[in-house]
């Protein structure tokens, strides 16, 4: 069985063509991506640019669900850390079936954004007492479904989460539901294979962070994942705060990612979230190894984490993506604007994405982060080409913002111009369409879930 669209303009890994016709398989992959191709007779017809599916390649789902709650000083200099204490108070409540709603509706709202594909950093594992549920895997159980019912492609991250500092520093009580040994990890990790793989999910691993893994763990889990999938993906939130560098340093005597590239075999299996704090021997070094940075200007910027030096690491030739996080916005354009506009505020430029080959900035971001993300999401999602998923997204090409426009214009005006009102059509996922009218079919229900499981936590809390 086969399926086609018709586009009469479609970005592709080499920039924008003209009358494309996809054709992909029962699997969703991609078999032919012909340019220059006739409309045929009752094949779908886009009504609007097609851009490959973004994905994210940062997301901690049960965050979305106090978006926006905490926006109000309380304490004398508020900082990441004062948020994280909140998060942890919010994260104490959650039960399996509020995490599961949230996150279907946090998924639908990917999709409709964009989206088609979400790499789920996952750390909430245990009951609120910090007990092991009678299944392990339930709150992992809780996300795969939620993917599988929202329609979005995931990469499963189950994240080791061991200590509260560097040098092994016990962890904290609001840390309870997080810890897991070593041993325990890697026989949830090998559970879950087969599970991921059913349902066309990629398996990978995430250590927390240098401070909540010890070198001795993080080796050992790391050979144990390499035992299940040695090519599985590997992420870990890295020198995002001054802080961490400072407390990395106090303990080592080397910075954050300095101590990584030193210790472990870094590879492009790697993605390194956030790493807005490096040198300039960090950014040659990780650029050098071919891992990809992740990149989350949205959750950066709530919480004042500071600038990644974007024009730095593309100087070395360095591969990075964007993220949701935190989701305090759920848009991969609003990400690659704030992106942006974080480097011209910085370095009083504009236009600095652009490159040699995409003087629009909008394509420029868009192909990077597609290339990126894939490459983080360990899955074949690097866009419009022969055997890579139907993953693409459909212009509205009668939105104000965009209408009239040239296909490059619109794409701009829909990272920069759109005013946050969606002038998006249609998404479609592994060759099933998603997204119709700008909406999906579970956009009601799910966020009236949402919604319930919402009320139900600050009711809690009270």
């Amino acid at each position: 069985m086969t399926n086609q669209f018709f586009a009469e303009h479609a970005l592709l890994p080499t920039g924008w063509a003209r009358d494309v016709l996809l054709q992909w398989d029962a699997s969703g992959r991609l078999t032919e991506v012909n340019c220059g191709a006739a409309s045929a007779p009752g094949v779908p017809r886009a009504s609007g640019p097609v851009l490959p599916g973004m994905p994210n390649l940062h997301s901690h789902a049960f965050q979305r669900a106090f978006g926006g709650l905490t926006e109000y000083r309380g304490e004398a200099q508020d900082s990441f850390w004062s948020w994280r204490t909140l998060m942890y108070r919010f994260a104490q409540r959650l039960t399996p079936e509020q995490l599961e709603a949230i996150a279907t509706w946090l998924y639908v709202e990917m999709l409709e954004a964009g989206y088609t594909s979400v790499c789920e950093f996952h750390y909430v594992h245990h009951d609120q007492d910090g007990r092991p549920y009678a299944d392990d895997a339930t709150l992992a159980h809780c996300l795969l479904r939620a993917a599988h019912t929202a329609g979005i492609g995931l990469t499963l991250l189950p994240v080791l989460y061991q200590t509260s500092g560097f040098g092994a520093t016990p962890p904290l009580d609001g840390q309870r539901r997080f810890i897991r040994s070593t041993d325990n990890m890697l026989a949830l990790l090998a559970r879950l294979k087969p599970l991921c793989d059913a349902q066309g999910a990629r398996l990978g691993l995430a250590p927390h962070s240098l401070r909540a893994v010890p070198p001795d763990s993080l080796r050992e889990v790391l050979a144990g994942l390499d035992a299940i999938d040695p090519t599985a993906p590997v992420h870990i939130h890295i020198a995002e705060q001054t802080a961490e560098v400072d407390a990395c340093l106090d303990w080592s005597g080397q910075r954050p990612v300095q101590w990584l590239l030193d210790h472990a075999d870094v590879t492009a299996r790697w993605c390194l979230v956030h790493a807005t704090h490096m040198n300039t021997q960090e950014y040659r070094g990780a650029a050098a190894q071919g891992a990809v940075v992740g990149i989350c200007p949205s959750t950066e910027a709530n919480l004042g984490d500071g600038l990644f030096d974007f024009p730095a690491w593309r100087g070395h030739g360095g591969a990075w993506g964007v993220g949701s996080d935190s989701h305090i916005s759920v848009n991969p354009a609003e990400e690659l604007m704030l992106l942006e506009y974080g480097q011209r505020l910085a370095l009083r430029q504009r236009n600095v994405s652009a490159e040699p080959g995409h003087p629009q900035v909008a394509d420029a971001l868009w192909l990077g982060a597609l290339a990126g993300g894939a490459q983080a999401a360990g899955r074949a999602i690097k866009g419009l080409a022969l055997g890579q998923q139907a993953d693409f997204v459909v212009l509205d090409a009668e939105h104000t913002a965009l209408h009239g426009l040239a296909p490059a214009q619109m794409l701009a005006s829909h990272v920069f111009a759109s005013s946050r009102s969606s002038a998006i059509d249609s998404v479609w996922q592994a060759g099933k369409c998603r997204v119709a009218s700008g909406h999906h079919p579970l956009h009601s229900t799910a966020s009236k879930d949402f919604c319930r499981a919402r009320s139900a936590l600050l009711t809690s809390s009270s």
